[in-house]
């Protein structure tokens, strides 16, 4: 099946869920598309040999987006840090297989304006005693699909802001693609039903 991937940031997590299809013969990252013209995510796209699409607001919203998905028969979408919410027309196009990852235990911390370090600044701030990881299906909300996943890791309370985040990073870096690996198995099971 054919992933695309949306992120608006650095893309340490679209590079790490394209690596770890490289190595599957079923399944791969043939899209990487971002909101921003400037995100880290392009660059590592490029290093990849991944194709790159940066749109804006208003072909997110008007229906070019999932044209060029569907251009790129595009089967599975995944949101890895992008800040958009995604819209009903998209929604509508890929039911149930549309997925993202939130770096706490939802639905602590999530909504909109939570993400990266702010989200991990609350967390300690709010001196919780776990941190995780939460990957669920998208809705028309931020943050309110259907929970697939969480994971959650103690913290010390010596723990700052960048220890919270490198446990965080490593729960997503460790669940996240073998997630999409399970739900592309059971799409597929499904439709040989």
């Amino acid at each position: 099946m054919n992933i695309a991937v949306f992120a608006s940031g650095s893309g340490s997590n679209a590079e790490n869920i394209t690596r770890y299809f490289d190595r599957k013969p079923e399944d791969k990252v043939t899209l990487i598309l971002s909101d921003n013209p400037n995100a880290g995510v392009i660059e590592r796209a490029r290093k990849l040999q991944v194709p790159v699409f940066v749109f804006t607001k208003d072909q997110l919203q008007n229906g070019a987006v999932k044209e060029v998905l569907e251009r790129q028969s595009i089967d599975f979408v995944v949101l890895a840090g992008f800040l958009k919410l995604i819209p009903k027309n998209l929604i509508e196009k890929f039911p149930g297989r549309i997925i993202n990852i939130h770096p706490s235990l939802l639905p602590k911390y999530g909504g909109r304006g939570m993400y990266g370090s702010k989200v991990h600044e609350a967390v300690k701030a709010a001196k919780e005693e776990y941190t995780g990881i939460t990957i669920h299906f998208v809705n028309e909300k931020y943050d309110d699909g259907a929970i697939i996943l969480q994971v959650k890791e103690k913290l010390r309370p010596k723990d700052d802001v960048s220890d919270i985040e490198k446990k965080v990073h490593r729960l997503e870096y460790n669940y996240y693609p073998e997630v999409i690996e399970d739900l592309l198995d059971d799409i597929r099971a499904k439709n040989k039903k």
